[in-house]
């Protein structure tokens, strides 16, 4: 049986995730069947609250302990089993959402769906990179007869169904650690050096500390109940942190299956074909100067054949910024990122540098082939003359040289601060 839920958190506060562990306690007569899943959707949203994750559990009958994946209270296992579970589970999952969720905040419109089906997984794809209709999606859920519930406008449905419908094609972890509740909204102490001895520890893990910045990246900046998150692609690597990071000890915790740092919210598109709020992959050229406006964002255009578009780095991508400067008209690249409706601007989330464009730097002015001595200018593109032998030279033949670009051809990403969760990071991709 599958329990699936988003849009319990607020701008201020509370976790998806953590009432995932809240519903893994209430239905502690039946087992986990698999990893929990932590599913990001479609990042350019513009009423999502922070991360814009849906989760989802499966439960059942369990018959034999495969692992652990987390702690509340006790060791919380995968086991093997029978999913199928007689009689309704909606209503006990409803009290702890209205328990929990910030309901009462602005923006929080939970969607609850329970069943032992799910959608194709079209839903997802769809979920993860476009604007989906909450009507559409209500059909879905009415065709496959699932359970279900929502608060405010509906649109938590949207990511439960959703979520419920990944299908993994690549795959991340996540271990998320959580606060006494007496800690919630404090400060948290999280230990730059002990972040840093993890992130040299592991092979695995990813946007865990940002070197250039020397700031660890795993603890949120929200007043809510995680603790930390540590990502990466093996389980084992990601409990060291149960033991490294030591300044405030997790009440819980919990590893999820995810779809971070996969890139599934990109599309490969031409910039003809760029729409507000997708995510993409576009190939072109370098078609103005980078030039930077007031706050420290660089923006320039893009172009292909006879589309374009403008791209940005903005502040937050700090010195990525000064990479994107170093761009110069004619340079072929490739850019992933976010569409912002108005104007019509790619946010760059990473890219690589196919081509650089030769930039021819004056040396000295031609020397007479009969004389061997420098020639004189004769005045702006007028050419050249011999003083001696009266001998002439274009322009064209002024002696040059190739500018040391300092910039090399190759990926570039933002910084680990700047990431956004579905991003895919170099560390897995070279």
């Amino acid at each position: 049986m599958y329990i699936a839920l988003d849009d319990t958190d607020s701008k201020d506060g509370m976790c998806t995730t953590f009432l995932a562990t809240e519903l893994i306690k209430e239905f502690h007569e039946y087992k986990l069947l698999s990893y929990p899943k932590l599913v990001r959707l479609n990042p350019n949203i513009p009423w999502k609250t922070r991360g814009n994750g849906a989760v989802v559990i499966e439960i059942g009958k369990g018959l034999e302990k495969k692992e652990v994946v987390g702690s509340i209270d006790e060791d919380i296992g995968i086991w093997s089993g029978d999913p199928d579970i007689k009689g309704r589970i909606l209503e006990r999952s409803k009290k702890i959402i209205k328990k929990w969720a910030e309901m009462e905040k602005e923006g929080t419109d939970p969607g609850l769906i329970v069943g032992n089906v799910r959608p194709p997984r079209k839903l997802y794809e769809k979920g993860v990179s476009e604007l989906l209709d909450l009507k559409y999606v209500k059909s879905i859920i009415n065709e496959l007869d699932l359970d279900n519930w929502y608060a405010g406008n509906g649109r938590g449905l949207i990511g439960a169904a959703s979520a419920l419908a990944w299908i993994p094609e690549d795959h991340t972890y996540e271990l998320i650690a959580y606060r006494d509740p007496t800690l919630w909204g404090k400060e948290r102490l999280i230990d730059n050096e002990e972040v840093k001895t993890l992130d040299a520890a592991t092979e695995k893990t990813f946007d865990t500390y940002d070197h250039a910045e020397k700031k660890q990246a795993v603890a949120p900046n929200s007043p809510c109940p995680v603790l930390y998150g540590i990502r990466g692609e093996q389980t084992s690597e990601l409990h060291l942190a149960l033991d490294t990071i030591k300044n405030e000890k997790p009440n819980r915790w919990l590893t999820f299956l995810t779809n971070q740092g996969t890139d599934d919210h990109i599309k490969n598109l031409s910039i003809q074909g760029l729409e507000p709020y997708l995510s993409a992959h576009i190939i072109g050229v370098v078609s103005s100067p980078p030039y930077v406006i007031p706050g420290g964002h660089v923006f320039f255009e893009v172009s292909e054949d006879d589309s374009k578009v403008t791209a940005a780095a903005y502040e937050p991508t700090k010195g990525f910024r000064d990479t994107i400067k170093k761009l110069v008209v004619g340079d072929k690249i490739e850019l992933w990122g976010g569409i912002r409706e108005k104007p019509i601007t790619l946010n760059i989330e990473k890219m690589k540098v196919n081509g650089l464009e030769n930039i021819f730097v004056k040396k000295g002015n031609p020397v007479c082939p009969h004389c061997g001595k420098s020639m004189s200018s004769m005045g702006k593109d007028a050419g050249y003359r011999c003083k001696r032998c009266r001998s002439k030279a274009d322009e064209e033949e002024a002696r040059v040289e190739i500018l040391d670009r300092d910039i090399k051809e190759g990926w570039y990403e933002v910084p680990v601060v700047a990431r956004r969760h579905l991003s895919k990071p170099l560390k897995r991709i070279l």
